[in-house]
Parts: structure tokens; C-alpha cells; sequence
């Protein structure tokens, strides 16, 4: 895939640094400063790889700017906007971190919290961890009733799925041992990677968390993005994950798994033999 990349050398950078944080960003200028000057006083950070998905505005100058000025950030343009999975695809590639985060540029999301998202693995615990929104209460926007019901209602079918009592699939905030997320298989557009990625992992019979985290959504006005065509597509892949890829399918290999409570998930990494179906 054609890009722009800024990324810099590092001599005494470590190996196996804990976190990467993946930050997707469409027409963000307003914002994306904040969020990862945020993100550089997170613990734990190894590396933030901002990936411009073709913004039309300033985004991608700030974006190299902030590369410039800082060895941990990376910097990844794609030619064209080709959403936010697209984005994310480019980014998982690109990290190196025991831990992948993605971070949206929005401030939706607040980067104080992720401490807390990816505990969990930090503790051996977990494998992924969801922030969710509707867990626990915490500071949360009041806005759309509609796209309330639309989470409730695509996590809900999620769930008859892949049988984990997941409280919010569509959360932005997704954490996952580095090993998991660059072995999946990813071929959904737009906003479909929430829903691709949930039955993937739940393929996997691994630890997966959910901690509660706030949500300062936005209006369409102030830039919101998603639409409603996105939750009727999301409609279809849940079955179209679910039920019509297997587990080879899913991943490149399946990730060797070291979580403390689940020996059964411990796994030899084997190549998988099976192809991904064509689009």
C-alpha cells in the first residue's frame, strides 16, 4: 500500500517495549495535537502511530510536525481515504508493542483511561480488553438515543454469536496482545472492523476483559462520523464472521497465548493453511 512514512530511527529503543497505540485520523486538525500530546504522558508507551486515512484539511501536516518532534510518534499517510479500518490495518502492520491500542482522534476517548484498559494484560490476565461504555456508568455525553439502541442491538446479536456477555462491541477503545492483533486476518471497510474483530478473537477461546470508561461523544455537527448505513452493513457481518470463517481463516497464525487463567489457551503457533475468501 502506497504511503507516506515518517517514522524515525531509534538506536536504544527497546525490544519488546509494552504499548503501541494505533490513532486512525479523518479530517482532525482541530484535535489530533491534544490527543497525543495526551497519549506521551501515558505509562507504559512504546510508540504512537498516527495514520492519516487521506484527510483533506491539516491534518497530515500536524501529523508529520508532531513526528518530527517526537521519536516515539510514527507517522503513516495513506493516498486516499479509504476509512477507518483501512487506517487501522496500516497501523497494526506497522506496530511493534507487546500491546496494541487503538486510540480514535476525536477526544471521544479520553488517553488517561487507557492505563486502565490494558491492566488486564499487563497482569496476565487477559488477552483483549474492551473499554466499555456501558459497563459502569462513568462521565458519559448525553446524545443519540437511536445509536444507543443500535449498540445495544448489534451487541446484543454479537453476542448470541460468539456466546461471551460482551456489553459493548462498537467501544473504540480495544486492547490486544501485539501477537493477536498483527496475526488477524482484516478485510472489512469503513467502521466494520468492531464487529470482524469481536468474532475473531472470540474464535480464539481466549481471555477476554471489559473495564468501564467514559465517553465524550461528539455531535454530526461537531464531526461525528459514523452512519446508519454502517449499522446495517454491521448487521450482515455479524453472521458473515460468525459463521462463514473459521479459525484459519481468521488468523495468518494462531497466536501463542500466555494468559494466567486459561492453560487451555496456550497454544503451539502454527501456520494456517486455510486462505481468507476472496472479497
Amino acid at each position: 500500500m502506497p504511503s507516506e512514512n515518517r517514522s524515525k530511527a531509534r538506536p536504544n529503543e527497546e525490544a519488546h517495549a509494552p504499548l503501541s497505540v494505533v490513532v486512525p485520523v479523518f479530517n482532525e486538525e482541530k484535535t489530533l495535537a491534544v490527543v497525543v500530546n495526551k497519549l506521551l504522558a501515558i505509562p507504559h508507551l512504546f510508540e504512537i502511530i498516527v495514520v492519516d486515512d487521506g484527510s483533506t484539511d491539516g491534518t497530515a501536516q500536524i501529523a508529520a510536525a508532531l513526528s518530527a518532534q517526537h521519536p516515539q510518534i510514527r507517522f503513516e499517510r495513506l493516498p486516499k481515504n479509504s476509512g477507518k479500518t483501512a487506517a487501522l490495518i496500516a497501523g497494526f502492520r506497522l506496530s511493534r508493542g507487546d500491546i496494541v491500542i487503538v486510540q480514535d482522534a476525536d477526544l471521544e476517548y479520553d488517553p488517561d483511561e487507557i492505563a486502565d484498559v490494558i491492566q488486564p494484560i499487563l497482569d496476565g490476565h487477559a488477552d483483549v480488553v474492551y473499554g466499555s461504555r456501558f459497563l459502569v456508568r462513568r462521565a458519559a455525553r448525553v446524545l443519540y438515543f437511536y445509536h444507543f439502541l443500535a449498540n445495544k442491538t448489534l451487541t446484543f446479536l454479537s453476542n448470541i454469536f460468539t456466546n461471551l456477555n460482551m456489553t459493548d462491541i462498537e467501544t473504540g477503545y480495544k486492547a490486544f496482545r501485539g501477537e493477536i492483533i498483527r496475526n488477524m486476518i482484516i478485510v472489512s471497510d469503513r467502521f466494520g472492523f468492531e464487529v470482524e474483530a469481536t468474532a475473531k478473537v472470540a474464535k480464539l477461546k481466549i481471555a477476554i476483559y471489559e473495564v468501564p470508561i467514559s465517553y465524550y461523544g461528539r455531535t454530526y455537527h461537531e464531526g461525528k462520523k459514523i452512519e446508519l448505513r454502517d449499522g446495517l452493513i454491521a448487521l450482515w457481518l455479524i453472521p458473515r464472521f460468525n459463521l462463514f470463517w473459521n479459525l484459519g481463516q481468521s488468523f495468518r497464525e494462531i497466536p501463542q497465548l500466555t494468559t494466567k487463567n486459561d492453560p487451555k489457551t496456550v497454544a503451539a503457533s502454527v501456520e494456517c493453511r486455510a486462505l481468507a475468501p476472496e472479497e
